[in-house]
């Protein structure tokens, strides 16, 4: 998978910089934070984050920091899908992918039922 860089004198591993996401996600008050090990049941990513946002405008406040946080390291995302009214946004890290959801499209979509073998790292409430 991808290395993320912090700067030319040391390398952030995916798993730190997945766990500096999650405190980007918990200083905005996002809520129902799983990172999950996805290693030894895909070759899609290392992590995955799933959280969930109360608004369409606090969906917008954990996208920008996980953005600036990832930026900060001297990551850029491959891609960013979806906009904050879709209810659903997705970063692409390369070794991390990082899911944002409102409630309502998290019970739709179950991303936690899909990915159940996944290890758990971090569940935060």
């Amino acid at each position: 998978m991808l290395c993320c860089t912090i700067n030319k004198e040391k390398d952030l591993e995916p798993g730190e910089l997945a766990r500096e996401l999650v405190n980007a996600i918990t200083d905005k008050k996002g809520f129902d934070i799983i990172l999950l090990d996805v290693r030894p049941v895909s070759l899609l990513a290392d992590y995955f984050i799933i959280c969930s946002g109360d608004t369409e405008r606090q969906i917008k406040a954990i996208v920008d920091d996980i953005v600036e946080r990832a930026k900060n390291s001297g990551l850029k995302p491959l891609q960013i899908e979806g906009t904050p009214a879709s209810g659903w946004m997705v970063l692409d890290y390369g070794s991390i992918i990082a899911h944002v959801f409102l409630s309502v499209q998290r019970e739709y979509y179950q991303l936690e039922e899909l990915w159940s073998d996944a290890p758990l790292v971090v569940r935060i409430q």
